[in-house]
Order: structure tokens, then C-alpha cells, then sequence
């Protein structure tokens, strides 16, 4: 098992540091008074439109590394894992390779995935709806195997209906829970999509 997770690091190392990073910011919410503390997650860095509009824009980054509960926090790891591990591996190991691309992503989506939700959520008056959670950034990643189906040569390798699977998993929970921050989630696909498909236009283009 050591070995394992040992070659699994080396070949997807973002994707571990981004993963342990979470974990810790997990672990610190909780001995500070609980994960599923409204006030805690908010004092650790989870936002709101208020906390935007008076220049705390900050958040939209340190938003990403929050969870509400372990259940939040494992289902979003595993994900990561899931995600993360196959995106280093396609895209090439090595920090200027796959390393670098799912960094690229993993924010990107992020701040896309924050910045809908800011958006949708000042236009209806939730000024103090507090939002976190990684799932946007790994949305993004998803956008990333969905944006594959659009690149000649690419797309023969991917199961279109899988896609389609996990794209309905990453947005229909928010239709059916309205705790769910959909937005986050439908703008950080968007952002995936949208950063593979400029880092084939600008490969192709060489």
C-alpha cells in the first residue's frame, strides 16, 4: 500500500499537496471549534457576497481549501483523487507538465466556480450565505475530460456516455438540495472546460 501511494504521489504530486492541504485545513477547523461551525468556517477563510463587496477578495481562493464535515470533505477528496491522479497522468508528469496543467485548472475552475457564485447570489440578496468547499476546482477537472470530447484525436479515447454520468453527478445534486452550491459547481466546470480547450489551441497552434 505504501508503495502504491508512494508512485501515485510521485506521478500526480499536485494532486497530493492540494489533497493534504485540505486535510489540514480540516483538522484545524475541527480542534477550533468544529468543521461544521458556520463562524469557524468563515474565520478559516469560507466567503460571502458581503465579505466580496468590502474588498475581502481573498476568499475566493482560500474558500476552496474549506468543508463543512467530514462527508463534505471526503467526497470532495476522493474526487480529487479520482480526477486529479488521471489529469497529471494524461497531460504529462513533471511540474511544467500535467503537474503545472492541473494547477492551472484546479484554481481557474475555483475562481470561476466562486465568481458565478458571487454573482447569482448578490442579484437574489444573499449577502451573508456563506460558501466553500473545493467542488468548483474539481468540477473543473471533470470539465477537463468533457473539453477532450471536442479535440480531434482526443475524444475516440473517452466514454461519451460516462462523461455525460459524471456531468449529471456533478450538477444534479444542487437541483434536488438547495444547501448544495450548484453555481460553484456549474461555474467551475465551465472553467475546465474552458482552460483545456485554450491549451490545445495554443499546443495546435505551434
Amino acid at each position: 500500500m505504501d508503495t502504491i501511494a508512494q508512485t501515485a504521489a510521485t506521478i500526480a504530486p499536485v494532486t497530493f499537496v492540494l489533497i493534504a492541504i485540505n486535510v489540514i485545513v480540516f483538522i484545524i477547523e475541527t480542534v477550533s471549534g468544529g468543521s461544521t461551525n458556520i463562524d469557524v468556517a468563515h474565520r478559516f477563510g469560507a466567503m460571502t457576497v458581503w465579505d466580496l463587496e468590502h474588498g475581502q477578495w481573498w476568499r475566493m481562493i482560500t474558500s476552496m481549501f474549506v468543508h463543512f464535515g467530514i462527508t463534505h470533505l471526503a467526497c470532495n477528496m476522493l474526487s480529487l483523487f479520482n480526477l486529479g491522479v488521471l489529469v497529471e497522468r494524461i497531460f504529462g508528469s513533471g511540474l511544467l507538465g500535467g503537474s503545472l496543467f492541473m494547477l492551472v485548472v484546479y484554481f481557474v475552475s475555483g475562481l470561476c466556480g466562486n465568481l458565478l457564485t458571487w454573482r447569482v447570489q448578490k442579484s437574489r440578496g444573499e449577502y451573508y450565505v456563506v460558501s466553500a468547499g473545493a467542488s468548483g476546482a474539481i468540477c473543473g477537472l471533470l470539465g477537463v475530460y468533457v473539453a477532450m470530447l471536442f479535440v480531434h484525436g482526443l475524444n475516440q479515447f473517452l466514454d461519451f456516455k460516462a462523461v455525460l454520468l459524471n456531468v449529471a453527478l456533478c450538477i444534479a445534486p444542487g437541483l434536488t438540495n438547495k444547501e448544495i452550491n450548484m453555481w460553484a459547481h456549474l461555474g467551475g466546470l465551465i472553467g475546465g472546460v474552458v482552460v483545456t480547450l485554450a491549451y490545445f489551441a495554443v499546443l495546435f497552434a505551434r
